[in-house]
């Protein structure tokens, strides 16, 4: 087969790299050797120092990489991100967590573009958005496309968006959006959203870390109501019809006293706070400070009652069980022993020649003689 060689003349003229860097391996046997030779180069933590001024100094900058930093799974980023955290956490804990869920379609985005704009224009808060994005089972990835539908607000100089992967494990979202909360709260904002990927299992996850949790809904979806799960709606302390606008606004309020009747007969999610139904349209941003004021007196309801600190204590505790049980499972599942058995253990089962109960219980004996 005949071999050609490019001619570093002409590709000069076309604004390319020098000979120097494009050498053919038959004249330079030393490029041959870096090529066979090349490793990925380690990434390092950034500088805590540098991290912990720029987020007590607001920057946005330094947040975006802090949160990387608390994302990362490499061990030495591990244990820079809790430094990080032990030395801004005296700073956290002054936010107003809210956690904000709906079926598919019901305009999250849209309401919470509009929701956060009136914040950071109308009350002139700070305004941190974390959006949890579902990951792929296939190939891992995300869309993460919160930026791209939150286009407004995404360059409102007083808002923060994060999309963030579930990387499959609904567990992640334990450690790392609490950890991200405290970041954003000690980077000054005032108000922290959390979205969630939908109604599922996620939202009990979520519940268990805001303050404040409010369930979007539409109108129009045939029967909505029936198929609503009963656990949903006990963990919402107000629900919203959206897309309250135009012919649709009639049906909306119909809706919204639809979901009163429900929530009538619901143990309420916050003790205390009887949960109730408005209307909105994030659109027409009509509706949009209601739903602020009603957030406003559910936190001075509850703080007069004690009910406030009284959560934020519980999920404290229920985040160091999480955590627990999420160390056990890296641990375990990291384990030598555990790796060298587990293929075969898997055979065993598959084939129908040993009990599941039966390698499990081995599996923990080899494992804790380990």
């Amino acid at each position: 087969m005949r071999k050609w060689r490019m001619n570093m003349d002409i590709y000069k003229k076309r604004g390319g790299p020098s000979e120097q860097v494009f050498t053919d391996s038959t004249r330079d046997e030393s490029s041959l050797t870096r090529g066979r030779s090349f490793r990925k180069k380690k990434e390092t933590p950034p500088p805590i120092d540098d991290l912990e001024r720029g987020l007590l100094a607001g920057e946005r900058s330094a947040l975006a990489r802090a949160i990387t930093l608390i994302e990362s799974n490499a061990e030495d980023h591990f244990q820079a991100a809790q430094e990080l955290l032990h030395r801004v956490l005296p700073h956290a804990n002054q936010s107003i967590r809210i956690g904000i869920t709906g079926v598919p379609g019901a305009g999250k985005s849209t309401f919470i573009e509009s929701f956060g704009s009136f914040l950071c224009d109308e009350i002139g808060a700070k305004v941190a958005v974390l959006a949890v994005d579902p990951s792929s089972k296939l190939s891992g990835g995300s869309i993460l496309g919160d930026k791209t539908r939150m286009e407004q607000l995404a360059r409102n100089p007083h808002a923060f968006i994060r999309p963030s992967p579930t990387s499959g494990k609904l567990g992640g979202v334990h450690r790392k959006t609490r950890e991200t909360m405290i970041l954003c709260e000690a980077a000054g904002f005032d108000v922290i959203i959390v979205e969630t990927v939908g109604v599922g299992q996620s939202e009990v996850i979520v519940r268990d870390m805001v303050d404040f949790f409010m369930l979007l809904v539409l109108t129009g979806a045939g029967d909505e109501l029936q198929g609503m799960k009963k656990g949903i709606m006990e963990l919402a302390d107000t629900v919203i019809v959206n897309k309250a606008d135009g012919e649709n606004k009639y049906a909306a309020q119909k809706t919204r006293a639809e979901y009163e009747k429900i929530l009538h007969f619901l143990q309420p999610a916050t003790k205390g706070w009887p949960s109730k139904a408005y209307v909105c349209s994030s659109l027409y941003e009509e509706g949009i400070k209601e739903v602020w004021q009603v957030i406003q007196q559910f936190i001075v309801n509850t703080q007069a009652s004690g009910v406030f600190e009284q959560r934020r204590r519980e999920q404290a505790k229920e985040w160091l069980y999480s955590m627990i049980t999420d160390q056990l499972h890296y641990r375990f599942f990291g384990s030598p022993i555990v790796k060298e058995m587990l293929p075969k253990i898997e055979n065993d089962v598959i084939a129908g020649n040993r009990t599941v109960t039966s390698v499990v219980e081995e599996l923990f004996r080899r494992y804790t003689k380990e």
